[in-house]
């Protein structure tokens, strides 16, 4: 019965670990997938605002944001890979805002210029 227990105690372990990794690998936050290019600059309840800087050419990793509002500091052309295979390229102007639903990316930097921008994220009351 000790030999049961101990088995079970372990699957249940195993099972959460697994379940924990996979949830982690479907849906990466961007500021822990991606620390070089996110930084977290203010938090609350309601909000997140991330700094987001990518070198010339740069790319990320992919990750989800939820409902956003970003604003460019700076011009930037952006590949958006997307999971399904797609992609989308974007032109970006400095002092632009655009509100974006919930959505998951890989994001590409395609000039030879650094791009900056602020992302504002929503959370869920």
């Amino acid at each position: 019965m000790k030999n049961l227990a101990h088995y079970a105690v372990t699957m249940l372990a195993a099972g959460s670990v697994f379940a924990l990794t996979s949830a982690t690998a479907l849906g990466q936050d961007a500021a822990q997938a991606d620390p070089k290019h996110y930084k977290v600059e203010f938090e609350n309840e309601q909000v997140r605002v991330l700094r987001i800087t990518y070198g010339p050419k740069e790319k990320s990793v992919m990750h989800e944001h939820p409902d956003s509002v970003a604003v460019f500091l700076t011009d930037g052309k952006i590949k958006f890979n997307l999971p399904d295979g797609n992609s989308k390229e974007r032109n970006l102007k400095a002092g632009k805002a655009k509100w974006g639903p919930a959505k998951k990316h890989l994001p590409e930097n395609l000039t030879d210029k650094p791009f900056e921008a602020i992302l504002v994220e929503m959370k869920k009351r």
